[in-house]
């Protein structure tokens, strides 16, 4: 299965994931940070970074094909928290509200989404949204899925 994503910032330029992965690091940093030849001190660990997420159900319909419903949700990642991983039993078309995303995939593939970027993520493609930016992020999320299966399954490692 061939991964393909784009937002409108990947159309005007393009990064490495080892770029995006350098920009993530920076949006923790501090302004002290960045000056001081001081060891950087790495944060305690998050025995739950998951914590506070929410998905709220805006609405879900039948969708014109059969087997299918559309599902639409308000996804909300505190700063420093992450979805998990996770996929969906159909495509997801979203749209970032407002906030700053790593969306990270396991083929290795590392998106940075921000406010006013769309997404697009194919079927059972496992992926997690970490929130690097300053505010709660918020993304609007909707869904194509087999009516039979549930919206979300999480994967550990």
């Amino acid at each position: 299965m061939e991964l393909t994503m784009l937002n409108r910032r990947s159309l005007l330029r393009s990064t490495s994931a080892a770029a995006v992965g350098t920009l993530g690091v920076a949006a923790f940093a501090s302004p002290a940070d960045a000056s001081s030849t001081a060891p950087r001190v790495h944060p305690a660990f998050d025995p739950d970074p998951t914590a506070g997420v929410t998905r709220t159900l805006l609405q879900e319909n039948p969708s014109p094909a059969k087997g299918w419903k559309t599902v639409q949700t308000l996804v909300e990642i505190p700063r420093r928290k992450e979805s998990g991983r996770h996929s969906h039993p159909g495509v997801e078309v979203g749209y970032i509200v407002r906030g700053d995303v790593s969306m990270e995939f396991d083929d290795g593939t590392t998106l940075r989404l921000r406010t006013g970027d769309p997404f697009f993520i194919p079927t059972d493609t496992i992926h997690n949204a970490r929130n690097i930016g300053k505010v709660t992020t918020m993304m609007l999320s909707t869904y194509v899925v087999d009516e039979t299966k549930p919206l979300v399954t999480t994967h550990t490692h």
